[in-house]
């Protein structure tokens, strides 16, 4: 282990007290955070993902929408494909949204069949 030095606004450095022993996990998580909004496309799936992760009911589930800033960058992507092409990151980035839609869609579809099932 290698010991950092930070300085921190009194605020934070107040909030951090109570989980000073957990800080090393803290700061691994909020770096995974950072990198991971830094890749393109992820932001919806985060958005997506952190809804599914909370084991929402059936009803909530097919009442998942995308985010206006989800809608709006899909809908850019489409236009720009349909218009001059989408450069090779672009692509991965549709693709990626692609899956994402396949992940809701199933996860609506076993929404549905545990509402029938009742």
């Amino acid at each position: 282990m290698s010991p950092i030095t930070l300085e921190i606004s009194d605020e934070l450095a107040q909030r951090l007290r109570p989980v000073a022993d957990r800080l090393p996990r803290i700061l691994e998580l909020g770096l995974r955070e950072l990198n991971a909004i830094a890749q393109p496309g992820f932001q919806g799936a985060a958005e997506v993902l952190e809804f599914l992760a909370g084991l929402p009911g059936p009803e909530e589930i097919l009442q998942l929408r995308p985010s206006d800033g989800l809608q709006a960058r899909v809908k850019a992507l489409l236009e720009k494909s349909r218009s001059t092409g989408l450069t090779a990151a672009e692509e991965q980035e549709w693709e990626q949204y692609e899956f994402l839609e396949h992940l809701v869609r199933v996860a609506k579809s076993k929404a549905l069949l545990k509402i029938g099932a009742k």
